[in-house]
C-alpha cells in the first residue's frame, strides 16, 4: 500500500480534481525556501568581502544550511510529529521566516553562519512533509507528477529566484536580498493557510513504525545515491560565480545570465524527472547518471568558452534536477507505510551531499586545484552515483524475480 493507497476514497474523489491550488501553494513555498538555499552562491564575493572573510570559507555558508538541513531537519519533523501536516507545514515556514529575517539582520560572519542554521532547520522537513502531502492530494499515476510540481517552485527559484536575487543583491546590497526572499516566504504562507486542505488524509507521525522503514535496503540505498548525486553538484555549483568569472571570463551581469540558463535547465529537468518517475523509475535515473558523467568531462574543456559554457551548463541542469523527483518519489514508495521521517531524510541526504560537494570543491580549491578542474571532482561523484544505482536496480530486480517464483 501506498500513501495514495491510504487517502479515504471520498477524500481522494473530492481531492484530486481541486489539488491545484494545495500543489501550487506548496510551489510557492518551495520557491522561496530554494531561493534562500541557492542565491547565496550568487552572493558569494558580495558576503565575503563585506564580512571580510575568504571565499572558500563563504562557501561554507552553504555547507553549515546543508548539514542543518541534514541532522537538523530530522528533528523539527519529529518535534512537529504531534501536529496535523497543515499545521506542521505553516510551523515549519515560520521557522523560515525568521531565519530569513535573521540573515538579514546578521552583523557578523557567526551571526549569518547561525541565522542560515536556523533558517535550514525547517528546509529538509518542509519539503519531505511536502512530497508526502502533495503524493496524497493525487491519482495514484499522478504521484511522481505531482511531487515534481511541488519542486517546480525549487527549480523556479533557480529561473527565477537566485538570478535576480543576485542582480538584486548587487545593486542595494545582499541583506536585501534576504529581506525580499522574507517577504516572499510570507506570501507563501498565506497561500498555504489558504488552500491547503484542512483534513488532509495522512495523520501526524508514528515514530515507531516511521523508524522501522528506514531499515529497508532500497531506502537507505536511495538515499546514499541522493547524497553522492548532491555532492557531484555541489562540488561544482557552490562555485559556479568565480568559476564563470576567473575561467570562462564573464562579467557580474554574464554570470546573472548564466545562472538564469541554468535554472531553465533545471526546470525543464524537474518536467523531465516526474515523468521518467512515472515511466519506469530505476532504469531512468540510471541513464540520467550515465549521461552525466562525460557531460561534466566535458565541462572542464568547454567552461572556457562563453557559447560552449553556456549549453553544457543547461544541459548540466537538466540532467542534475531529473534525478530529484525520481529519487524522492523513490523513498515515498519503498517507506509507503510510513513515509513522512523517510521523506524528510531523504531530503537531509540531498542536502547532506550538497555539504559533502561544498567541502570536497573548496578542500580542492585550497589544495591548489583550478575552478576549471572542479568538473573532474564532479564526474567521479556522479560515476559513484552511477555504480550505487547500478546496485539498486539489480537488488530490485532480484526481489522481482523471487516474488514471482
Amino acid at each position: 500500500m501506498t500513501v495514495t493507497d491510504a487517502v479515504q476514497p471520498d477524500f481522494a474523489a473530492g481531492q484530486a480534481t481541486s489539488s491545484r491550488l494545495p500543489l501550487l501553494a506548496l510551489g510557492v513555498a518551495s520557491f522561496s525556501i530554494g531561493t534562500t538555499e541557492y542565491v547565496i552562491m550568487g552572493l558569494l564575493p558580495d558576503v565575503a568581502a563585506d564580512l571580510r572573510v575568504s571565499i572558500p570559507t563563504a562557501g561554507l555558508l552553504v555547507t553549515g544550511y546543508a548539514l542543518s538541513v541534514a541532522f537538523g531537519s530530522p528533528f523539527l519533523a519529529i518535534a512537529t510529529a504531534w501536529l496535523d501536516r497543515r499545521r506542521a507545514l505553516l510551523a515549519l515556514m515560520a521557522v523560515f521566516l525568521v531565519g530569513n529575517l535573521a540573515c538579514a539582520l546578521a552583523p557578523s560572519y557567526g551571526m549569518l553562519m547561525a541565522a542560515r542554521v536556523l533558517t535550514a532547520l525547517c528546509h529538509g522537513a518542509f519539503f519531505g512533509l511536502g512530497a508526502v502531502v502533495a503524493a496524497a492530494i493525487v491519482a495514484p499515476e499522478r504521484k511522481a507528477q505531482a511531487i515534481a510540481m511541488m519542486f517546480a517552485g525549487l527549480t523556479l527559484a533557480n529561473v527565477l529566484g537566485v538570478p535576480f536575487g543576485t542582480a538584486f543583491g548587487h545593486a542595494f546590497g545582499w541583506r536585501e536580498t534576504f529581506f525580499a526572499v522574507a517577504a516572499v516566504g510570507l506570501l507563501a504562507a498565506f497561500a498555504l493557510y489558504a488552500w491547503l486542505p484542512h483534513h488532509l488524509p495522512i495523520p501526524p507521525m508514528d515514530l515507531r513504525r516511521e523508524a522501522r522503514s528506514l531499515g529497508n535496503i532500497q531506502v537507505v540505498l536511495t538515499m546514499l545515491i541522493s547524497i553522492v548525486s548532491s555532492a557531484s553538484l555541489f562540488s561544482v555549483f557552490t562555485y559556479i560565480t568565480p568559476l564563470l568569472e576567473d575561467v570562462t571570463g564573464l562579467s557580474p551581469h554574464g554570470v546573472t545570465l548564466m545562472l538564469f540558463l541554468f535554472g531553465l535547465g533545471l526546470t525543464g529537468g524537474n518536467l523531465l524527472g516526474g515523468r521518467l518517475a512515472d515511466w519506469k523509475l530505476m532504469p531512468s535515473v540510471i541513464g540520467l547518471l550515465f549521461m552525466l558523467v562525460p557531460l561534466l568531462c566535458l565541462f572542464v574543456t568547454t567552461s572556457t568558452h562563453s557559447a560552449s559554457a553556456a549549453v553544457t551548463i543547461f544541459l548540466w541542469g537538466i540532467i542534475s534536477f531529473a534525478l530529484i523527483s525520481p529519487l524522492q518519489t523513490r523513498v515515498v514508495n519503498e517507506a509507503s507505510h510510513a513515509p513522512n521521517l523517510a521523506s524528510t531524510l531523504n531530503q537531509g541526504a540531498f542536502n547532506l551531499g550538497n555539504a559533502v560537494g561544498a567541502s570536497i570543491g573548496g578542500a580542492g580549491l585550497t589544495l591548489g586545484l583550478a575552478y576549471s578542474g572542479l568538473p573532474w571532482i564532479g564526474a567521479l561523484l556522479a560515476a559513484l552515483a552511477l555504480l550505487l544505482a547500478t546496485v539498486a536496480f539489480r537488488l530490485e530486480q532480484r526481489r522481482a524475480r523471487e516474488e514471482r517464483l
